[in-house]
């Protein structure tokens, strides 16, 4: 009988992340294991890592720096796959300060290589200038004052060249009215004003205005009391506006242009509230709603519902939230619309977060075959990702195997802890109803979970931080034949997985969003799958 040479033979493809197949270390519960080659343990902790935030195994200290460790290594050893990483990271990965703080680090490692002399700290002539990378991470305009004040945090008052040129470029596309109006606030160490002092940014030739605000960003910073330029004509609409007396604001919100008049001033519907100086009622939030930005209007559901919003203006949100093209400008991470969607109290929101979640998950395929789905509901999934976060991997993993699992021809949901046991959905399941009906399972028992439920299926994903318990019968992806994919979808980065990696058909990707699922297609079809920034 042939062994090989059969129907269902499918090419071997390869995935980015390489992990050793023999272990060497021990997950922080204890189970074997698999160390990652540099750029795959890089990978898998930038898309995960939140910067000076604990996880459930690893304080902030330690975890950043492991994080500044890896990059510096990175940026010598590979810069040009370095560049790549951090300018997506900040981009379709979403990370906003981890792609910043490795900005910081990227440029000090490679200034350091070039004094000391290493033989390959130059030689890469693919890679982008240090100016250019600072250059790619900034994309919104508090962040040229979020890397100065990270760099001399850590490294003290000298700015290398480099830095300062690439901040330059930065603030030169970011800063405007609008933006000094958002970010400009007292309190911070480094205001728009500090940031012009330090790197000398010159307005860039297409914007006649930017000398202006730049000019007045300094005074106003220095408290120099001059008055607005005329060409600033949205910070002298705010200014109209902050000058009329308390009693006569609220009675503008009745007048026809309200909206308009709130636009041209820049008004937030932070900075509208305060204006206000009262409660936001429904006149107020339907003035400011053509101000407010996709997260805004995410964020202050249950606000319209408690200020009594009409019918038609929830109409009008919903059918923003449910814009697959507003959704990708957006780059909210998926299980933002769970926690949108648990507190919410209308029903009237429920259909346009389903749409949405749906429409931030467009790179999950669909696979053939049989597939097995399990997520990780251990207590180590469940604390925060951030301190200020409501959010948690639980969530992610919860939303993640639902959509893998929804989406696939066949599939078998399992949710594991200590314990383990099907999670039920069905065809036209919502898949927000589906990811609340998973629970708190207690330990990581992965691979009793992966034997019990595994029963000849085309594939298994695996959902989870990696941190198995240690198993007599083996790690995870040993209870599956080799023959059949294993793929584990890792959401938090720590050193050690619990299985190999990159080799035959155990496979390892990465994050929070949903970017790498596209990954999985071309592994089976026998390609090798590309970092998500080298497709």
């Amino acid at each position: 009988m042939a062994k090989f040479n059969r129907g269902t033979v499918r090419p071997a493809g390869r995935g980015p992340v390489d992990a050793e197949a023999v272990p060497s270390g021990r997950t922080y519960e204890g189970g074997p294991g698999h160390a990652r080659e540099l750029r795959g343990d890089l990978f898998l902790l930038a898309v995960a890592n939140f910067v000076s935030e604990k996880t459930f195994y690893e304080d902030a200290g330690e975890r950043d720096a492991r994080y500044r460790s890896l990059l510096h290594r990175a940026a010598v050893e590979d810069p040009a796959w370095t560049a790549g990483l951090l300018g997506w990271l900040r981009g379709e990965g979403n990370m906003r300060t981890a792609a910043v703080v490795g900005a910081a680090e990227y440029v000090r490692a490679r200034l350091a290589a070039a004094r000391e002399g290493a033989a390959d700290a130059g030689a890469d002539t693919s890679a982008p200038t240090n100016r250019q990378v600072v250059d790619s991470v900034l994309q919104r305009a508090d962040e040229p004052g979020e890397l100065l004040a990270y760099w001399m945090g850590r490294y003290g008052r000298a700015l290398p060249k480099p830095l300062k040129r690439g901040v330059g470029d930065a603030v030169g596309r970011l800063y405007t009215e609008r933006a000094l109006l958002k970010y400009d606030a007292e309190g911070r160490a480094f205001r728009f004003g500090d940031v012009l002092d330090l790197v000398h940014a010159a307005p860039a030739a297409d914007r006649p205005w930017q000398g202006d605000l730049f000019a007045h960003a300094l005074d106003r910073r220095h408290g120099r009391d001059k008055p607005i330029p005329e060409s600033l004509h949205l910070l002298r609409a705010r200014a109209r506006l902050m000058a009329l007396p308390v009693p006569e604001r609220r009675p503008l919100l009745d007048h026809l242009d309200a909206a308009q008049l709130l636009r041209r001033a820049g008004m937030t519907w932070e900075a509208l509230a305060g204006w206000l100086q009262g409660p936001m009622d429904a006149a107020a939030w339907e003035a400011v709603l053509p101000s407010m930005g996709y997260m805004a209007r995410l964020r202050n559901l249950r606000n319209f519902d408690q200020a009594g919003v009409s019918d038609e203006l929830a109409e009008r949100v919903a059918a923003g939230l449910a814009d697959p093209a507003e959704v990708a400008r957006s780059r909210q991470l998926p299980m933002r619309f769970l926690s949108a969607y648990r507190t919410a109290p209308s029903l009237r929101w429920g259909h346009a977060l389903e749409r949405a979640v749906q429409a931030s998950l467009e790179n999950v395929p669909r696979l053939d075959g049989r597939t097995l789905v399990l997520v990780d509901r251990s207590g180590s999934m469940w604390s925060p990702l951030s301190a200020r976060s409501d959010l948690n991997r639980a969530d992610a993993a919860a939303v993640f195997g639902s959509a893998l699992a929804m989406r696939a021809r066949a599939a078998d949901l399992v949710e594991f802890g200590t314990s383990s046991r099907p999670v039920a959905f069905g065809p036209g399941d919502s898949l927000l109803r589906a990811a609340e009906r998973f629970g708190s399972l207690g330990g990581t028992n992965t691979a009793a979970a992966v034997r019990e439920h595994y029963r000849g299926h085309d594939r298994v994903v695996i959902v989870t931080d990696e941190q198995a318990a240690a198993d007599p019968r083996g790690g995870p992806t040993e209870q599956v034949p080799a023959t059949v994919p294993v793929y584990t979808w890792n959401l938090a980065g720590y050193r050690y997985g619990h299985g190999p990696s990159g080799e035959g058909r155990r496979h390892t990707f990465g994050g929070l969003s949903d970017a790498a699922f596209r990954m999985i297609p071309l592994i089976e079809a026998g390609a090798r799958a590309a970092w998500p920034w080298q497709d």
